[in-house]
């Protein structure tokens, strides 16, 4: 486990949240009324409220938000003796990234997916890449917001953007949406023109046409370049390059071509078992 923690209180502002966790590189924060732990309060929570509709965004910006508005109350802990079997079971079964360590009533640290990978039992798996890669979930780079987080929301986290020649043009994962940086004191989202390379007719020349202002879509908020693995890479490979880049996901990729996605929730799996 890691300590001490980062924390905040039930009545600091999300903007404020949002900025630890940006500082000091965590994405989930315990939320602390004293010595109590009332809840934890993640980069989930706060990367899924961006979507445009949300009547929460549209009616004040995030440093008018309490934290506890966003946290998920009474979180899941472990004591200090809990098994790293139990902990990976415990962490796929939930979709839970953190368990605070409390005890004798009180928080002495925190369990990340981090500190597993970190663990001897990673460095235990002798697995290919191939064996247990996920297949690729993608978006154009013009894709919506709204329609980003429709999609990533089924996708457990990780979607690969993609051009229109079906090319590796970037990745986005829940950090993007948390972290992504708005334009205006206000939080909104900005908007821009959009085009897209048509024919204007089936055997005419490409021309650029203007089809639509919308707010922001997948290029704005994707990550590139893009770390890639081969899908014959030993997973020790591929632990290595995650650690090395401090990333949770690798796009597989074989002569150019998009294969599939590595994501460290594919190898925890391999502890839990």
């Amino acid at each position: 486990m890691a300590s001490p923690v980062y924390v905040v209180a039930p009545g600091d502002n999300v903007a404020y949240a949002r900025n630890l966790m940006l500082k000091h590189r965590v994405s989930r924060l315990p939320v602390m009324e004293g010595d109590e732990l009332r809840g934890i309060l993640t980069k989930k929570d706060i990367a899924y409220r961006l979507r445009q509709t949300e009547p929460m965004w549209r009616r004040r910006p995030i440093d008018r938000i309490p934290v506890s508005v966003l946290m998920a109350p009474e979180p899941i802990t472990a004591a200090p003796e809990t098994s790293i079997h139990d902990i990976a079971s415990i962490m796929l079964d939930k979709d839970i990234s953190g368990i605070p360590v409390v005890e004798e009533g009180r928080m002495s640290g925190i369990v990340t997916k981090l500190d597993l990978m970190r663990s001897a039992h990673i460095r235990g798996l002798t697995a290919k890449v191939n064996e247990i890669m996920e297949d690729a979930a993608t978006v154009n780079r013009y894709h919506s917001l709204d329609h980003v987080i429709d999609t990533i929301k089924g996708k457990n986290d990780k979607l690969i953007v993609v051009n229109d020649n079906g090319s590796l043009a970037g990745i986005i994962t829940e950090s993007n949406l948390a972290f992504y940086e708005y334009l205006d004191e206000r939080m909104n989202l900005p908007r821009k023109d959009v085009t897209h390379l048509r024919k204007e007719g089936p055997a005419g020349q490409k021309r650029f046409r203007y089809v639509v202002e919308v707010s922001a879509v997948a290029e704005d908020i994707m990550s590139r370049p893009v770390v890639t693995v081969s899908p014959d890479a030993s997973l020790q490979d591929a632990v290595g390059l995650m650690l090395e880049h401090q990333i949770n996901s690798l796009v597989v990729v074989e002569d150019g071509d998009i294969r599939g996605m590595l994501k460290r929730d594919d190898i925890i799996k391999e502890v839990a078992k």
